[in-house]
């Protein structure tokens, strides 16, 4: 005991002086070391490093901050249908667009990408007209944006302009009723287009509701919503220009489910090959039946006082009538009888068919 003691006291310090001034040395010595790390500010090359900045010298949107700001927007790619639809409008409307200038047009998609719908009203390049059209079967909006060279292409080709030579603008002149109403044609020609693109999938009429010049007045959604927004080069010849297709996820969402299938042949998805195969696979499986004669309810205590050598009454004739079960559904009434050496039953009733018309 007195050991112990004596140890005890050579690790405890002499005095509460003693243990008052380690304490402050141990509080010195934190200050010190906070000092050296919480007043530290970072250069510029790990500030850049943490942003994503690096060694960047990719396409504008690639960077740490855009990533993370649009984290939150859904890859078109999650949708593969819709691939397939603006694949069918291309067609559609290289043939369209052909009968309607009677000119040699050719329609390419340049890029599908999900974007913020304020993003994309701020990045429209003006001038531009942008049509607002309504889905009806769907009760939504989408945007459908012409640029000025394909406008003042379009107005060329239809008055008969020269081939050749380069469609000319006017600088700070406003369209006139002419230009509109040629465009506003041209964007019911491609709506109608869209409707027949989306027909296979799931019917649609697309109807142009206005048309505006200015992004302000084009705004079908909030500034935060999500949507896909397809770019379309119109090329005619020697003249063309861009259609830019915006369709918010609000306005896809009823076909959602639709657009998440993957594509095969013309009946997306359906493979009737494998349908025939299993029903007729189904018409050869072997089901086991079982014929009823009598069911009688008992209590539990009569069943656990059932002995060996006790008759259970049934209720039931040699000319009464049985059921069929399979499984727990009953599915035709019949009369027992005998075929040679067998036992056998002679259907009379099909009560499946019954039930099913009641």
């Amino acid at each position: 005991m007195s050991l112990e003691t004596d140890i005890e006291n050579e690790d405890a310090p002499e005095s509460d002086e003693d243990l008052a001034a380690e304490l402050a040395n141990m509080s010195d010595s934190d200050d010190a070391d906070d000092g050296e790390t919480g007043n530290r500010v970072l250069d510029q090359d790990e500030i850049d490093s943490l942003l994503g900045f690096d060694g960047y010298d990719g396409e504008e949107g690639d960077d740490g901050i855009s990533v993370l700001i649009n984290s939150a927007l859904v890859n078109y790619e999650r949708l593969p249908m819709l691939e397939v639809v603006y694949d069918r409008l291309v067609r559609l409307m290289t043939t369209s667009l052909r009968n309607f200038t009677s000119d040699n047009v050719e329609v390419s998609i340049d890029s599908i990408q999900s974007i913020r719908f304020g993003d994309y009203l701020n990045s429209i390049p003006l001038p531009a007209m942008l049509g607002v059209f309504r889905a009806e079967e769907w009760d939504n909006y989408g945007l459908l944006t012409v640029d000025s060279s394909l406008i003042y292409s379009i107005v060329d080709v239809l008055l008969g302009g020269r081939r050749g030579t380069a469609a000319m603008r006017i600088e700070g002149r406003p369209y006139t009723t002419i230009e509109r109403n040629l465009v506003e044609r041209m964007i019911n020609v491609v709506l109608v287009d869209l409707s027949a693109a989306f027909d296979p999938l799931s019917p649609v009429n697309f109807r142009l509701d206005r048309l505006e010049t200015n992004p302000r007045f084009a705004t079908i959604g909030r500034p935060a919503n999500a949507g896909i927004i397809t770019r379309l080069r119109i090329e005619m010849e020697d003249r063309g220009g861009k259609l830019e297709l915006m369709l918010p996820y609000a306005t896809l969402e009823p076909v959602r489910d639709l657009l998440l299938q993957m594509f095969m042949g013309e009946k997306f998805g359906r493979d009737s090959i494998w349908e025939n195969h299993l029903a007729s696979e189904l018409w050869q499986t072997d089901v086991p039946l079982r014929a009823v004669l009598d069911e009688q309810t008992l209590s539990l205590n009569e069943v656990l006082n059932l002995k060996e050598g006790q008759f259970v009454p049934l209720n039931a004739a040699p000319d009464s009538s049985i059921r069929l079960y399979c499984g727990e559904v009953p599915m035709f009434t019949g009369r027992i009888g005998r075929a040679g050496n067998m036992v056998a039953v002679q259907v009379e009733e099909r009560l499946a068919v019954a039930e099913e018309s009641e």
